[in-house]
């Protein structure tokens, strides 16, 4: 009671509404917080285990070779002895897991034998695997092809692994080329339908119609602007699956975002900007190019950040028009015209991750390339994005009203 009468009359004071507000403001944050944990592990797992293909413990500490070769066969020798061994164990592994399963409750002790047993063998499992990893020898389908001896077969083991040898160089070229020639497309054409949306179209159904049409848009299914583009592009015009197919398709899909974006954009800058140049016998035109634009860009730029993070990370319309699983030669090599540059299909990261990812036997080494592949495609796409918001940061602080 003492307590009470020294609390103060305007105090906080618990109550069962106070309660379970602080109980929904805590399930908020710590689903926020678990969003954010999940999400950086993820990254975090792809920065370190991608780290380990890219980059080296010897100078230049950069690994060259997977950032400019094509992907190749894994050719891999690997000490026999050791991996008869180790196979050996498995098995016995196996073995003692389906004999501790069928124990009864009350054979406790049993369990507890295997269960010791099953560690040691882990034990001598993970030694000889540091051993074979110390012995073995990997060798690329060019290095391998260039060997004038071959490792002895009676001390080593042959196996080969399909891309998981040599880099992803025409990979990262291909996306690269990708993501500037259709951003180019879908910029240009955004904006100028956000300009006539928003300076030259009259209120009305119509425009209402066409403003819901491209939100519309926005949501549909990545596949479907594949196949889209498939029919239109590369059958109905000819292009064939080709890096003109790819670009037209991936803009048309990364158009409604920068329309929308783009034409909030230019809503946003006041009317006055646009009477004062009128009123002193600018043309429309004039007025939009001079005052309009210039001032419209930091939100422009914005609406490109947002289209390059998508058709940058899309496989399912490249699969369609533009992507080969694999591509010998650069896009400028072997052209005998040079319109023949626009004429062909390239290697992009998106379709090379799924393809080492899905449509090949996992094993160890096609996970160093998964995870080698989706680190530095993280790396392109975050330098993409991080130029247009140093691009739109400078715009904005040189046009300020």
């Amino acid at each position: 009671m003492a307590a009470l009468k020294e609390r103060h009359l305007y105090s906080l004071r618990p109550s069962r509404k106070r309660t379970v507000e602080s109980a929904i403001q805590w399930f908020f944050r710590l689903a926020t917080y678990l969003v954010i944990l999940a999400a950086g592990y993820i990254f975090a797992n792809i920065a370190w285990n991608g780290s380990k293909a890219v980059f080296t413990t010897k100078a230049p500490f950069i690994n060259t070779d997977f950032l400019t070769q094509k992907p190749q066969t894994l050719h891999v020798y690997e000490p026999k002895g050791t991996v008869e061994e180790q196979a050996a164990i498995s098995a016995e592994q196996i073995k003692l897991r389906r004999e501790r399963n069928n124990l009864g409750s009350s054979d406790k002790e049993a369990a507890l034998a295997i269960n010791e047993e099953l560690k040691n063998l882990q034990g001598r499992y993970d030694t000889l695997d540091i051993i074979r990893k110390d012995e073995r020898q990997l060798y690329s389908d060019t290095e391998y092809r260039a060997l004038e001896t071959k490792p002895d077969p009676e001390r080593f083991a042959y196996s080969n692994y399909a891309y998981s040898g040599g880099g992803i160089g025409p990979a990262i070229v291909g996306t690269t080329l990708l993501v500037l020639g259709s951003i180019a497309i879908a910029l240009t054409l955004g904006v100028l339908c956000a300009v006539y949306l928003s300076e030259y179209s009259r209120p009305g159904r119509v425009l209402q119609t066409v403003r819901l049409s491209i939100l519309n848009l926005s949501g549909v299914p990545s596949i479907v602007f594949g196949l889209f583009g498939f029919g239109m592009f590369v059958l109905f015009f000819g292009w064939g699956v080709s890096m003109l197919a790819g670009w037209f398709t991936l803009a048309i899909m990364a158009l409604p975002v920068i329309i929308t974006a783009s034409e909030e954009s230019m809503r946003a800058i006041p009317k006055g900007f646009r009477e004062g140049s009128l009123a002193l016998g600018a043309s429309k035109w004039t007025a939009i190019r001079t005052n309009v634009l210039p001032y419209a860009l930091p939100g422009i730029l914005t609406s490109s950040i947002m289209g390059i993070a998508r058709v940058a990370g899309e496989t399912a319309p490249i699969m369609f028009t533009a992507a080969f699983a694999l591509r010998d030669q650069l896009p400028w090599e072997g052209l005998s015209r040079w319109t023949d540059f626009f004429f062909q299909g390239v290697m992009a990261l998106p379709y090379h991750i799924y393809v080492v990812s899905a449509k090949i036997p996992q094993n160890e080494y096609t996970r160093t390339m998964q995870y080698g592949a989706a680190f530095v495609f993280l790396v392109i796409v975050g330098f993409f994005a991080l130029s247009s918001i140093i691009l739109r940061i400078r715009i904005r602080k040189k046009y300020r009203w």
